[in-house]
């Protein structure tokens, strides 16, 4: 078993600095991560400055769930009716070919 220390990243959320284990090369989605979720806790904490960090962290990570699971399910919709054109595509094509 490795005992290897994975290297770590700082990031800043809400003003605070944090260091976090990131795999080499993944540097960069991890800032995007940390940027993004910076935003979110700011604008919960400007709609009401009198939460402390960890219920603006938790506010802020129900709200990114919620757009993650709205986008998979338009994502899971848009395969879907992808899916039902396809089909109707590969049965007029069926329907073409029989008529020649």
């Amino acid at each position: 078993m490795s005992t290897a220390k994975r290297p770590t990243k700082e990031i800043t959320l809400l003003g605070r600095s944090y260091m976090i284990a990131c795999d080499s090369g993944e540097e960069t989605k991890l800032e995007r991560a940390a940027r993004y979720l910076d935003r979110a806790m700011h604008g919960i904490h400007a709609q009401s400055s009198v939460l402390g960090s960890e219920r603006i962290a938790i506010m802020a990570a129900l709200n990114i769930t919620h757009e993650l699971l709205e986008t998979l399910d338009e994502r899971r919709d848009d395969e879907a009716e992808l899916t039902r054109l396809s089909q109707r595509l590969e049965s007029a094509l069926e329907k073409a070919s029989h008529r020649r």
